[in-house]
């Protein structure tokens, strides 16, 4: 997948995630631990996205692509992002799986809610 694929996919997403009442507070946000591809909230939570965009003829599960050291980073930024951005919603961590039919066109959206956890460390 190139850059410009994963660009469309995360616009996709964030698209999506305001036609369900989210609003976007940040893209592509970055840490020295990593980037966070979409910051959004709604009614309850504060929303961190992981976007992995894949052509249909990728081997394997998208998702599987967030592995364990890919989570940790996500929350090590995400509490980089809190320490500079006070709220009151619970934090929650969401993949968004984008499967792109040739010239980059999205056709389908698998979007997982509380794809992990981050086991107390907001606590």
């Amino acid at each position: 997948m190139d850059n410009h694929s994963g660009k469309l996919g995360e616009q996709y997403v964030a698209d999506e995630l305001e036609k369900r009442g989210c609003r976007i507070l940040c893209r592509n946000y970055r840490s020295r631990f990593g980037e966070i591809d979409i910051i959004a909230q709604n009614g309850s939570f504060l929303i961190f996205v992981e976007v992995k965009t894949r052509g249909k003829r990728c081997v394997g599960v998208p998702q599987e692509a967030v592995s364990a050291s890919k989570q940790r980073k996500i929350i090590s930024t995400a509490l980089q992002f809190l320490s500079q951005n006070e709220t009151y919603l619970q934090p929650r961590f969401d993949v968004a799986v984008v499967r792109t039919a040739g010239e980059g066109a999205a056709f389908s959206l698998e979007y997982i809610e509380n794809a992990f956890e981050a086991q107390g460390r907001f606590a």
